[in-house]
């Protein structure tokens, strides 16, 4: 079986034995999209308006922007894979509870280890404060954390301001779009370092 299809099955099986509270609201689950075989998996929040309408993360007006992003490292969403912490979308867009982080955790672990990128890439506190809670994003964006997690496969990450929020802030926009441009060289770190191996 395919990776593909291994990451369909996945997808389904946690659609259904999902507990998160946000299920019985929300249109759909929005599932991970891209490339299963990608060298990087961004991690968002949780699903928009659009995300929950179309079924696909990142669609809406941020999701432009990390597009323009990704064509600035010579990328596109084919190259990469974008997931949620949270997989259905909370209320009015509001921040996803605790709860409803946990309630998904364990797949999104699961399709982490799937995938087994070189390198997450956080959108946002919310993905970041996941597996680094103490961090803060302002402190940490663009600043490789190298850490070995129970049960995740990926050892480096990388924290970026989420899209949504530097869309609408001259500075932090150009911070993510300097901090985008460190993405290319983490991979050749890390490529490096698993030749020195």
């Amino acid at each position: 079986m395919d990776k593909v299809q291994k990451l369909k099955e996945l997808q389904d099986k946690w659609a259904a034995a999902n507990t998160c509270e946000l299920k019985t609201i929300a249109t759909r689950a929005v599932y991970g999209h891209g490339n299963p075989d990608a060298d990087v998996v961004f991690i968002g929040e949780a699903p928009g308006k659009k995300e929950d309408e179309t079924g696909v993360p990142f669609v809406g007006s941020a999701g432009k922007f990390l597009d323009e992003m990704l064509a600035s490292i010579k990328m596109k969403r084919e190259n990469i894979y974008i997931t949620n912490i949270v997989k259905y979308r909370p209320p009015n867009n509001r921040d996803p509870l605790p709860e409803e982080k946990d309630a998904c955790k364990d797949w999104l672990h699961e399709e982490l280890n799937l995938i087994a990128p070189k390198l997450i890439v956080f959108l946002g506190r919310h993905s970041m404060n996941h597996f680094f809670p103490t961090d803060k994003i302002s402190a940490g964006h663009g600043k490789m954390l190298v850490k070995k997690f129970p049960g995740i496969t990926t050892t480096h990450f990388l924290p970026l301001y989420h899209p949504a929020a530097a869309l609408y802030n001259g500075s932090m926009r150009e911070d993510l779009m300097f901090d985008f441009q460190k993405i290319p060289l983490a991979l050749k770190k890390i490529d490096e370092k698993i030749k020195e191996k």
